[in-house]
C-alpha cells in the first residue's frame, strides 16, 4: 500500500489547480490506510465505554440490515380483489433470491462487483486496483466499494434517513461515512450468505424513476417479473444502478445502450461466477432497449389510480378516513399493508353512468355526485362515491381534484331535511298516519325572534290537511314548520346529528353562521341559538356522503355506523390491522327507525315527488325516499334506500355564478343567469338516482320495508 500511495506532495498544489483530482487521489490513499486501520481498532482499544458505544450502534445497524425492513407499497383493492390504487413514497416489490433470474445477479456482479463472491465485504485487492488506475490516470475513474458496501449505503440512505439532511450525511464522501460503511459490511459478511446479501442489495437499490428494488425496476421497465428478465433487460437494469437519472432509457437512450452493452461485455469476462459467451453477447447487443413508454410503475396517487376518473373520490375518502383513525400519510405510503376496501366497481360504474347521463363532466359549474351505502348493524360500507366530473386536476376535461362526493358542500339540501322534524315527532309518539295542517301560506313569531315569519309551500304543492306519510310524499313547507313548532327545534336538529349529519353540523361557524375554523359555537349550536326555524326546509350545508348515511341508519334500524371504507387490513407480514374507528351506536329507536321508512314510502309512488323519475327507471320496489329543492333552485336532492342499499344524490353549482340551475327536458342542465330556475329533486337527482338503483339491485331479493326496525 505505501507504494501505491506515494504520491509526490509536490504535486497537490498543480492538482488543485486542476480541479482538485489529485487530492481526491491522496485522499483515498489516506482513506485505504484508515480503513485497514479502523477494522482493527476496536480489538486494539478494548472496551473503552466510546467503543462500547460504538460497537453497540454498529451491533443494532448490523441486526437493522439482516433484517432488511424496508418500506413498501400499500396496496388498495376493491370487494373484488382488484387493485384500486397503491400509495407509496419509493415504488418497491419485495423479491426473494429465487425470484430473481441468474441473468440479473450475473450482470450485477459484473459490473458493480466481480469479485463479490470472493471477499468479506471490503475487496482490498480492487481497492488497490482502483487506486492504481486512479493515480495512474490522474483522474478518478474507478471505484472499489463492493455490493455489500453499496447495500449498507443504499440502506442508510434509502430506508434509514427520514430527511433530506440524513440522506444527504448518509452518502456525504467523507472518511468517517466510508469507515462505519467498511466495518458494518464486514460485519454483515460474518452474519449473512453472499446470496442474502445480494439478495438485499437488490432489493433495495435505486433504477431511477421513483423505482427502488430489482421487483419494482422489472415491472417499471419491461413490464415483466425479475425472473424472467433476459440478458439485454438485466443488463440495462444494471446499467441504470451506476446513474439512474442520466441514464434514464426513455430520455437519453443513446447512453442508456452504451453503458447497456458495456454490461453485457462484462458478463463475458473470465473470473464471472456466471459467465454468458460471446454469442450470446452479441445477440444481446443487438436487441433494442425495448423499454415501455410510458413506464409501467403505478402511480401513488388517487388521482392518476388506475380507473381514476371514477375510483379517484373514493381512493381520496379512504386515504383521509385511514388518517383520521391514526394512520398518518408516512406511513400508509412506506407500510405496505394490503387494505381490502368497500368499493363495488359495478356500484360505482352504473352510478358514474347514471350521474353523467343526466350532467355531462364538461357542464359548466354544475356538480352531480352520488354517494352509496350498504346498511348494517355493525357497520356502513361505502360501496360507490362517483360525480358527473372526472377525478383529476383539469378542470377543462370537466375534472376536480375536490371529493364533492364526501366534502360538505356549499349549498343545502332542501326540503330533505324534512326528515329530522318527522323523526323527531315519530321519536315523541306521532304515527305516520297523524294528520297535520297544510295551509297555503304559514306564519309563525317562534322563528322570528318576535317578528312575523310567513312562508308558502312550493309551486304545484296544494294546500289542505294530510297525513305524515303524505307530506313527505308531498313536501308541503307550510306543515312541517308547524310540526316543528310542536316538536321543537333542537329536538329535530339534535335528531339530525345522531342520524348521519356529524360533519356538517359540527362544522365551527362564525357570527353570521358561515364556516370558519376560528367561529366559536358548532353549525348545530348556531341553528340552535339563532331559533332557526329554515333548518327543516334545509337551508344548511352537507355532504352527499352524509346524506346516504342518514338513510343507512333508518335502514339499519336506526343503527348509526360512521361511513367506512375499509373492509379489512393486513400489514406486510399479511397480519390483520387494527382500525379503531367510531362504534356504531342506536341512534334512534328502531320504532322510530320503522315508522320512518313507513313515512317515507311513498316518494315513488303516484303523487309523490319522485314519481315520474321512478316510473320513467322502471322502479318497481318498496323504497323511501324524500326530494328537496332549496331557494331558487340552486341545489336539489333525492335520498333513498332499500333495506339493502342506501343512497344519495345531490346537485348544485360548484363554482360561480351560483344562479338557480334550469332543466330543459331531457337536455343538459345550466345555469340560467339569473335568480330564477326550474331543478327540483324530482328531476336530476331523481333520474340520476333510479336508474342506478335499479341497476344496482339487480339479482337481489325484493325486500319489505316492514322488516325495517322489527329485526
Amino acid at each position: 500500500m505505501s507504494m501505491l500511495c506515494s504520491v509526490d506532495t509536490s504535486m497537490i498544489g498543480a492538482g488543485v489547480r486542476r480541479g482538485g483530482v489529485l487530492l481526491k487521489l491522496f485522499g483515498l490513499c489516506v482513506l485505504a490506510g484508515v480503513l485497514v486501520a479502523s477494522l482493527m481498532l476496536p480489538a486494539a482499544l478494548g472496551a473503552g465505554a466510546a467503543v462500547n458505544q460504538t460497537s453497540s450502534a454498529m451491533a443494532r445497524m448490523s441486526k437493522s440490515l439482516q433484517k432488511a425492513r424496508m418500506p413498501l407499497t400499500t396496496k388498495v383493492l376493491d370487494r373484488n380483489g382488484d387493485p384500486i390504487a397503491y400509495f407509496y413514497d419509493d415504488y418497491r416489490v419485495p423479491t426473494s433470491a429465487d425470484e430473481i433470474s441468474d441473468t440479473m445477479k450475473a450482470a450485477i456482479t459484473a459490473v458493480e462487483d466481480k469479485r463479490f463472491w470472493d471477499h468479506n465485504g471490503v475487496d482490498w485487492q480492487g481497492t488497490m486496483r482502483a487506486l492504481a488506475t486512479n493515480l495512474s490516470s490522474g483522474s478518478v475513474e474507478e471505484g472499489a466499494s463492493t455490493l455489500t458496501q453499496q447495500y449498507v449505503k443504499n440502506y442508510l440512505v434509502h430506508v434509514v434517513a427520514d430527511t433530506g439532511m440524513e440522506r444527504h450525511e448518509a452518502k456525504e464522501t467523507t472518511i468517517a461515512r466510508k469507515l462505519r460503511e467498511a466495518r458494518l459490511a464486514v460485519e454483515l459478511e460474518r452474519t449473512m450468505s453472499k446470496k442474502e446479501i445480494l439478495t438485499a442489495y437488490l432489493n433495495v437499490v435505486p433504477f431511477g424513476n421513483q423505482t427502488f428494488g430489482i421487483g419494482a425496476a422489472a415491472r417499471t421497465y419491461f413490464g415483466t417479473t425479475p425472473d424472467k428478465l433476459t440478458i439485454s433487460q438485466s443488463a440495462l437494469l444494471a446499467a441504470l444502478v451506476n446513474a439512474p437519472g442520466a441514464l434514464n432509457p426513455n430520455l437519453n437512450p443513446e447512453a442508456a445502450k452504451e453503458r447497456r452493452d458495456l454490461v453485457i461485455d462484462r458478463m463475458t469476462e473470465p473470473g464471472n461466477k456466471i459467465r454468458i459467451t460471446e454469442e450470446d453477447a452479441e445477440r444481446a447487443k443487438s436487441k433494442p432497449l425495448g423499454v415501455l413508454d410510458p413506464l409501467g410503475r403505478p402511480p401513488s396517487s388517487c388521482i392518476s389510480a388506475g380507473g381514476s376518473a371514477t375510483n379517484g373520490f373514493f381512493c381520496t375518502y379512504l386515504r383521509n378516513y385511514l388518517n383520521r383513525v391514526g394512520f398518518s400519510d408516512r406511513e400508509l405510503e412506506r407500510g405496505g399493508y394490503t387494505i381490502h376496501s368497500t368499493m363495488d366497481p359495478e356500484a360505482t360504474e352504473a352510478a358514474k353512468e347514471a350521474a353523467e347521463a343526466q350532467v355531462p363532466k364538461r357542464s359548466e359549474n354544475i356538480a352531480n355526485p352520488m354517494a352509496i351505502v350498504e346498511p348494517g348493524k355493525d357497520s356502513h360500507k361505502v360501496r360507490a362515491l362517483v360525480a358527473n366530473r372526472d377525478y383529476g386536476n383539469d378542470a377543462s376535461k370537466g375534472q376536480t381534484a375536490y371529493n364533492i362526493t364526501n366534502r360538505v358542500a356549499g349549498f343545502g339540501a332542501g326540503s330533505v331535511f324534512k326528515i329530522f322534524t318527522a323523526a323527531a315527532a315519530i321519536q315523541q309518539g306521532w304515527s305516520p298516519e297523524d294528520t297535520i295542517p297544510v295551509p297555503s301560506s304559514y306564519t309563525t313569531y317562534e322563528f322570528g325572534h318576535g317578528q312575523e315569519w310567513t312562508m308558502h309551500n312550493a309551486e304545484g304543492v296544494s294546500s289542505g290537511s294530510r297525513s305524515l306519510r303524505k307530506a313527505l310524499a308531498t313536501s308541503p313547507n307550510t306543515g312541517f314548520v308547524w310540526l316543528l313548532e310542536r316538536v321543537g327545534l333542537n329536538n329535530a336538529v339534535d335528531m339530525a346529528k345522531k342520524m348521519g349529519l356529524r360533519d356538517s353540523l359540527s362544522q365551527k361557524v362564525d357570527e353570521e353562521g358561515e364556516t370558519s375554523p376560528d367561529g366559536e359555537l358548532t353549525r348545530a349550536q348556531f341553528i340552535k341559538q339563532s331559533e332557526q326555524g329554515s333548518f327543516t326546509l334545509g337551508v344548511h350545508k352537507v355532504s352527499v356522503l352524509e346524506l346516504s348515511n342518514v338513510m343507512a341508519t333508518i335502514a339499519s334500524g336506526g343503527t348509526w355506523c360512521p361511513p367506512s371504507p375499509v373492509s379489512s387490513m393486513t400489514d406486510r407480514d399479511g397480519d390483520p390491522v387494527e382500525i379503531e374507528e367510531q362504534p356504531c351506536e342506536q341512534a334512534i329507536s328502531p320504532s322510530t327507525a320503522h315508522g320512518l321508512a313507513q313515512g317515507l314510502a311513498d316518494d315513488h309512488k303516484a303523487g309523490g315527488t319522485s314519481h315520474a323519475a321512478a316510473e320513467a327507471a322502471g322502479w318497481q320496489r318498496p323504497l323511501m325516499a324524500k326530494t328537496g329543492t332549496t331557494q331558487n333552485y340552486r341545489s336539489a336532492a333525492l335520498v333513498g334506500a332499500t333495506p339493502q342499499m342506501a343512497a344519495a344524490v345531490m346537485t348544485y353549482a360548484d363554482g360561480p355564478p351560483y344562479d338557480g340551475i334550469c332543466v330543459n327536458g331531457s337536455a343538459p342542465p345550466y345555469q340560467c343567469g339569473n335568480t330564477v330556475g326550474n331543478l327540483y329533486g324530482g328531476t336530476i337527482p331523481a333520474r340520476t338516482f333510479y336508474p342506478a338503483m335499479k341497476k344496482i339491485h339487480e339479482g337481489l331479493p325484493v325486500e319489505q320495508l316492514s322488516s325495517i326496525g322489527k329485526n
